[in-house]
């Protein structure tokens, strides 16, 4: 038994224990159920929960999400429209947030699967300084999709 001042007590029958909580005017709270044998503190019960609650809410606020952002090309795309889908890529990995790039296979294209692969792999290339390889480029159905997320 822990009393509430954090001094061992020793080991109390559960009554006496309980009698030494109503005497303080404060809760018995069973610590440590497992052990053995059990360890019970003394302590305002009430006081207790509320800083635990401030805790996580202060813990919350100060953790991130980290968003899925999506980038869609195609095997054929063209130069220009690739800087683009890259200067978004990089943008998002600045904010933070992972990117799933997939290249949808249209009708035969899925033939030549090699040239989505390749405009994957350029763009992991391309933002290797800010991002590292979540997951590699991989064929799903009618489309290739590969994972970057941003460096630490």
């Amino acid at each position: 038994m822990i009393g509430p001042d954090g001094e061992q007590l020793g080991i109390k029958p559960t009554r006496e224990a309980l009698q030494l909580a109503i005497d303080a005017g404060l809760d018995l709270v069973n610590v440590a159920p497992t052990a053995k044998p059990p360890v019970c503190r003394i302590m305002d019960y009430g006081k207790f929960r509320y800083e635990q609650q401030k805790k996580e809410k202060e813990a919350r606020k100060n953790q991130k999400v980290v968003d899925v952002k999506e980038i869609r090309m195609s095997a054929t795309i063209d130069e220009h429209d690739f800087q683009t889908k890259l200067r978004n890529a990089v943008k998002f990995l600045k904010d933070g947030d992972k990117v799933k790039a997939s290249v949808r296979f249209r009708g035969r294209e899925i033939a030549h699967a090699e040239n989505g692969r390749k405009v994957l792999e350029r763009l992991a290339a391309e933002t290797a300084d800010i991002s590292h390889l979540e997951r590699a480029p991989k064929l799903e159905g009618r489309s290739m999709i590969m994972i970057l997320s941003p460096k630490a």
